[in-house]
């Protein structure tokens, strides 16, 4: 953490606002309008700022705090006058705290400014305390007639350390107050944290507020989520509300659900009389008082939990439940909540430090790294190392103090190389935390103990699964032995419950955390399921693109696209379980060819040929089969798209020879089109138009309309480079038409985009201008990348057409920067389009102008480039 510098921090607060409000809503909007104008005058008065205006409350920022002192009374004493504030008394309670923070967006961050608040907490209205940090800084400047009264040490509702709080105490004003709304001033039994309550600010929010409105809170997640400091943080914040108490039942030690009740009374106090059940004796004592009771750790005895909630809750009106559990009581009147991880960075983000600490595992980690190695910061140096870590580990606050905890010994950058085998060093917990809390694999173990045997096999099965299934690939995968296919609904149910599972807030998927699928893993190579799971998790990734291939092709395209794409990471580890599997190498090769058309539409070209190269490296993948020509087809096309044509050439020419070995026209025309692509490529012209109406021939003769726009389309191409705009217009019509026909809107695209070149190059702006907009329209429909980098690409020779210099400039950088990410290169024909204009371009603009736009246009992100250039091409006329 980098703190910018020591701040002192005043937070403000109208003691009685809502009552004040629903007695006289009229005076108090004009109070209130009175009350804002003061505090500002008086906080800008003396060298402070407004931070933000809460509600009826105030945060404000001074580098001094003497001067947030002095702010305080004046707006104290201004207040305290009826006749500033509109015949309304307004009792506002003041805190003045001094620390480090850190300043983001014009606010500010840190554990300085929840203890401001929290000493706000406990004061009354009309009262200002200060913190010892400012008495200490204060003592010997105070203005005249001013002291400070030392009212002792008071614990928070932070539950960590105490505070030394001082009254101010000036003779304009009221000095005598009540015992301060400390956690004393209440009955409980809540204890001292020893580290600070990190992040859950929007958690803490929504869980009091679902307190406010039931009586019984369950909150749900796997262990180590933080569901306990949660609960006792949101009984803390409501301590004052509850006069009879707040009281912590822990259960996890329990081994025996008779001993539940008894666990209830004893930190109750309650006796139970002879003779008579100990849950009869609670109801008697709880029957009129006003309490909150914190049930932590239910899971392991659920049923018990529950019995007790339900009677004490139909017996005490004014009694309330926060319950921290794996699953829910499932008794009336309970509201559950799902407690989500602590927010975590993107892989491959490339965030400042400031920007890397507004997420909460960060900041867990960062803090908890720090109390272990105080010279631990977040450095540039470190972020990628620490982001890995926080995903890997998938945002748990649990593991992430127990990773933290190795910066004794380790780097982060060792930490995060180490997590492989995250269950052996994730170890070394508090000595005084339960031994469930004391290592990563124990607390994992502690759930999995809890199962029965068929949600053990699922859980185990579903271990195959990466980033994520739907329901009827767990029916297919999951299934087995003891486990039908019809448990299969309940049992994910269940596991979904227990918080092993995570349902996606759509509803349509699940997913395993991290940490609980690589645990699930270890169990099912125990249980020597492996190979036959995997196998059926193959079968059943094969079948998705198999199904999905002749949609990708067609009207039903983008749905497709969608599907797969949930499906991605499923199917590069079926990928890579065809190196172990039995006929790998043939089922390999299927899976390539199906995926093909995804590769060329999201862009993933190198990925695309990465994975159709080793499918066909596989030793059992060397037979001229139909399988391996159309591996061969399917790389040599990718390789051309990513600019390598002779290494295309080579893999088209062996996979034609295949095809005519076998005498497969299908296949002969469809290797065709793309290897006389590769022969422009390489400059052979007579051998691609040989090669090429060759391919329009059988297409023909075959009634493949799909293949003669390809191939129509490529021959256009060598009419456009010859300069024959006449001919390439006529077959690029003619592709629109066949394109549109078939219901293929990735060639319709092509189609356009290509007669928007030759409207550029006959000088027509407007009707370029129209066919790229309608291609724009086509790629969101299908989430094309190519297309929109083809966009960009044809709009930078637009611009330049019309003169527009810099514009031209900026759309070749968007354009660069996306096909960095595609790996997509402009094929002979496009590049001698652009090439020549955007040299152009650079001697109009100058080398280093034409250098500071491209530039600009790298740094866009898609949504930003996508929204420029159709911004644009919009106002193009």
């Amino acid at each position: 953490m980098h703190p910018s510098s020591f701040t002192s921090f005043l937070f403000t607060d109208i003691e009685g606002s809502t009552r004040l409000w629903e007695e006289t809503p009229g005076r108090m909007q004009r109070a209130l309008a009175l009350h804002d104008s003061i505090v500002r005058s008086a906080v800008q008065g003396h060298r402070g700022s407004v931070v933000k205006m809460l509600g009826d409350g105030v945060i404000a920022a001074f580098a001094d705090p003497l001067d947030a002192i002095v702010a305080t009374l004046e707006l104290q004493q201004a207040l305290g006058c009826t006749a500033d504030t509109g015949g309304i008394a307004l009792r506002v309670r003041c805190a003045i705290h001094v620390g480090a923070a850190e300043r983001r967006d014009n606010d500010y961050f840190g554990t300085a400014v929840n203890r401001a608040a929290r000493v706000m907490g406990v004061a009354h209205g009309g009262q200002i305390l200060v913190s010892q940090a400012v008495a200490v800084l204060v003592r010997d400047r105070l203005p005249a007639n001013t002291t400070l009264r030392d009212l002792g040490s008071v614990r928070l509702r932070d539950l960590s350390t105490p505070e030394q709080i001082f009254q101010v105490v000036h003779g304009a004003l009221r000095s005598e107050f009540p015992a301060l709304r400390s956690l004393e001033a209440v009955p409980n039994n809540l204890p001292q944290q020893v580290t600070s309550f990190i992040g859950r600010e929007r958690e803490l929010a929504e869980v009091k507020a679902l307190l406010a409105t039931t009586r019984l809170v369950t909150l749900l997640g796997v262990g180590g989520l933080g569901k306990t400091r949660l609960s006792l943080q949101t009984a803390a914040d409501a301590v004052v509300e509850y006069p009879d108490g707040v009281w912590l039942v822990e259960l996890a030690p329990l081994a025996d659900s008779e001993l539940v009740s008894q666990a209830v009374a004893s930190v109750l106090g309650v006796k139970e009389a002879p003779g008579r059940p100990v849950l009869e004796a609670l109801v008697g004592y709880s029957r009129d008082k006003r309490l909150l009771l914190i049930l932590d750790n239910c899971e392991h005895v659920i049923q018990a939990c529950a019995n007790i909630a339900g009677t004490l809750l139909r017996a005490a009106p004014d009694l309330k439940i926060i319950a921290s559990s794996r699953e829910p009581l499932r008794i009336s009147g309970e509201t559950t909540y799902h407690l989500p991880s602590l927010s975590v960075p993107g892989i491959g983000d490339h965030a400042t430090t400031d920007a890397l600490l507004t997420f909460e595992a960060v900041r867990l980690f960062a803090d908890r790294a720090a109390a272990v190695q105080p010279t631990f910061r977040v450095t540039q140096q470190n972020t990628e190392a620490i982001i890995q870590i926080c995903n890997r580990l998938d945002g748990m606050p649990l593991a992430l103090e127990l990773a933290a905890a190795r910066v004794r010994s380790l780097t982060v950058e060792k930490i995060a190389e180490r997590l492989g085998d995250r269950f052996r060093l994730l170890t070394g917990g508090s000595r005084t935390a339960l031994p469930r809390q004391q290592t990563l694999h124990a607390l994992i173990d502690w759930s999995h103990n809890l199962l029965s045997d068929h949600e053990r096999m699922l859980l185990r099965r579903l271990a195959v699964f990466a980033g994520g299934w739907t329901l009827e690939a767990a029916e297919m995968v999951g299934a087995g032995g003891e486990v039908r296919e019809p448990m299969v609904l309940d049992l994910l149910t269940q596991l979904v419950e227990k918080s092993l599972v995570v349902l996606s807030a759509e509803g349509g998927r699940y997913r395993l955390l991290d940490t609980v699928r690589e645990f699930a893993q270890d169990r099912l190579v125990e249980s020597g399921e492996t190979a036959a799971t995997r196998e059926k998790h193959f079968i059943f990734c094969l079948d998705l693109v198999e199904r999905a291939r002749s949609e990708l092709k067609g009207s039903l395209q983008a749905a497709a696209l969608v599907r797969i794409d949930a499906d991605r990471e499923n199917l590069l580890a079926a990928h890579g379980w065809c190196e172990q599997a039995n006929s790998g190498a043939e089922a390999g090769l299927r899976l390539a060819y199906a995926l093909k058309p995804y590769w060329l539409n999201r862009g993933l070209l190198g990925l695309g040929y990465r994975v159709t190269h080793e499918a066909l490296a596989r030793a059992d993948a060397q037979s001229r089969t139909i399988s391996r020509c159309g591996g061969l087809a399917d790389a040599g096309q990718l390789a051309f798209f990513l600019g390598r044509y002779s290494e295309a050439q080579a893999l088209l020419e062996e996979s034609l020879a295949i095809a005519r070995e076998l005498g497969d026209k299908v296949r002969i025309e469809a290797v065709l089109q793309p290897l006389g692509m590769a022969c422009l490529g390489q400059g052979n012209e007579m051998a691609a138009r040989g090669h090429l109406e060759e391919a329009i021939g059988i297409a023909r003769e075959l009634g493949n309309n799909r293949e003669l726009a390809g191939g129509s389309n490529a021959l256009a191409q060598l009419h456009r480079m010859a300069g024959d705009l006449d001919q390439a217009e006529v077959l690029y019509d003619e592709v629109v038409t066949l394109a549109r026909h078939i219901g293929d809107g990735e060639i319709v695209a092509i189609g356009l985009l290509n007669l928007a070149m030759v409207s550029v190059d006959r000088g027509s702006s407007g009707r370029a201008r129209v066919l790229l907009l309608e291609v724009l329209t086509i790629a969101g429909a299908i989430g094309s990348k190519p297309a929109v980098q083809s966009v960009l690409e044809v709009s930078a020779g637009l611009a330049m057409f019309r003169e527009e210099w810099g514009n031209a400039a900026l759309f070749f950088g968007l354009a660069e920067a996306l096909a960095a990410q595609t790996g997509l290169q402009r094929d002979p024909a496009d590049e001698a389009f652009l090439g020549p204009r955007m040299s152009k371009v650079r001697e109009m603009l100058g080398p280093e102008a034409f250098a500071d736009a491209k530039a600009a246009g790298n740094g866009f992100d898609y949504d930003s480039a996508l929204t420029r250039v159709r911004g644009w091409l919009e106002g193009v006329s």
